[in-house]
């Protein structure tokens, strides 16, 4: 019996389409070929919004995979460190009527049988004994609505934002790797709300033009009153990059139209350029020791670093090199680093195991790196590439820099000057964000519109970079605007034996 089952299991599994590293022609893929977008997430959509307006329980809503996994922030439901998840979306194709439900998002395991039907896991996927049973989402084992024909049009991955104005900064990284954005408006509070602004302010920085604004809770008010707040909405996003943004009102915990933002996810999110050809580079977000306490040592794991890919193709096997990597200062306070050379060992999307990994996506790498190096995100804003392939390390910038007129997310009543933004001071402490990166920076110098400043932890980038600017008021870090990389002083790498 166990036999049948195991064969049965397999069979399903290879719904996912096969990859072949043999055969991979890089020029021929696209964000939407088949075989990439069967197994992992293209797009990356943020969440964004105030603290508690219901990001995370959207991403519920459409992924059917809870985000919040630390223990302190289920007891103080909030989002701290980003959250991921991947979701694929369907639509159906037969029978092709266009009327709403049409549009549905799954989990990323899920995938279409030879009959063009949605298959979805039960329990874990990877257990030896895991059924797959056709569903309509997350819970629902209505059989009929699935029923017909699917058609897989994207495969996406959200990054959860923490909407804390004390985790700015977390926001920040994970607004370096998004294509479109989700703003959350919560139907029972007044519009807008600090944070609502001043994630809109990150947003339109780092250039991203495809905005959804969702009103959550709509169960929470009458209809009166979500129209009212619909208004404010409006006036609030005159002016802004959100201008044009489609309005839905929805309520996460009840699932009421989340097949609508479904669709409008497939409609209204364009299907961003990549780049596949250059040399591939990654962002690590967070990084693992996965071995357990005790472990044997014959079945260590390497250390596992977890990113966005920019450019480029990773393919399993590749000698790999992570930058600044070991960083050191010795009594002179001379910074040298020394890049950690590793190889892959396996990429992973969620469960769902890569031969290669293009942009887009959360991708996990699993590597040859002792695991100590790994461990509790000490690799977070380290650059993953090819051996010999990355950009500079750099100690100092020097940047143009814009200023925001008025500093955002904070209340300022009565009181004008309070939120504008002072110019800035010689020797003043900044955080600078590069890439995912949170450093010091201390302003070295001013003139006009450049500054130098002096990095406490180098950072692998390059020239024209964005970064955006946070200054501490008032206890918090606050976002004050932006610059661009235009040169800096450069480390040299050890080599590496």
């Amino acid at each position: 019996e166990e036999e049948e089952e195991e064969e049965e299991q397999e069979e399903i599994t290879g719904g996912l389409l096969p990859q072949d590293l043999n055969n991979l022609k890089i020029e021929e893929l696209n964000p939407l070929t088949p075989e990439v977008i069967s197994r992992q997430a293209t797009i990356n959509v943020g969440t964004i919004g105030h603290v508690a307006h219901g990001k995370s329980t959207v991403v519920k809503a459409l992924s059917g995979v809870m985000t919040v996994r630390f223990k302190n922030e289920l007891e103080r439901n909030i989002t701290i460190k980003l959250g991921y998840a991947n979701a694929k979306v369907y639509k159906r194709i037969n029978p092709p009527d266009e009327k709403p439900g049409h549009y549905r998002a799954f989990g990323s395991s899920s995938f279409l049988d030879d009959k063009k039907r949605v298959i979805l896991p039960l329990g874990k996927p990877g257990d030896a004994k895991c059924k797959y049973e056709v569903k309509t989402g997350p819970g629902a084992t209505d059989k009929s609505a699935a029923e017909g024909e699917w058609e897989l049009l994207r495969h996406v991955s959200f990054v959860d934002c923490p909407g804390h104005d004390i985790l700015m900064a977390t926001m920040l990284n994970g607004a370096a790797v998004m294509d479109a954005a989700l703003l959350l408006i919560a139907g029972n509070e007044s519009c807008p709300q600090p944070q609502t602004a001043e994630h809109l302010a990150a947003v339109e920085i780092m250039k991203l033009q495809n905005i959804i604004i969702l009103q959550n809770k709509i169960d929470l008010v009458k209809e009166s009153a979500a129209l009212q707040q619909f208004d404010d909405i409006k006036a609030f996003i005159e002016g802004t990059v959100a201008e044009k943004s489609p309005i839905i009102p929805i309520s996460a915990q009840l699932r009421y139209n989340i097949d609508v933002v479904a669709e409008y996810m497939a409609k209204c999110i364009p299907i961003p350029s990549r780049d596949f050809t250059s040399d591939p580079r990654m962002i690590i977000i967070r990084s693992f020791d996965v071995n357990k306490p005790g472990e044997e040592v014959e079945d260590l794991k390497g250390g596992v670093a977890g990113g966005s890919i920019l450019c480029g193709v990773l393919k399993k096997h590749a000698e790999i090199e992570i930058r600044p990597g070991i960083v050191k200062k010795d009594q002179e306070g001379k910074v040298t680093c020394r890049p950690i050379l590793s190889r892959i060992v396996s990429l992973f999307a969620e469960h769902n195991e890569l031969e290669y990994a293009v942009p887009g996506g959360l991708i996990g790498v699993g590597t040859k790196i002792d695991p100590t190096l790994s461990r509790a995100d000490r690799l977070v804003g380290q650059v993953l590439g090819e051996k010999g392939k990355l950009p500079e390390i750099f100690s100092d910038l020097e940047i143009n820099y814009f200023l925001l007129r008025r500093l955002l997310g904070v209340k300022t009543e009565g009181d004008k000057k309070a939120g504008k933004v002072e110019k800035l001071t010689k020797g003043e402490i900044l955080m600078v964000n590069v890439g995912s990166t949170s450093t010091g920076g201390n302003v070295r110098a001013v003139k006009a519109d450049l500054a130098k400043i002096e990095l406490t932890v180098p950072v692998c980038t390059q020239v024209g970079e964005k970064i955006a600017l946070s200054r501490r008021v008032d206890k918090h870090w606050r976002l004050i605007g932006w610059g661009q990389i235009n040169r800096g002083r450069r480390i040299e790498p050890e080599s590496t034996m």
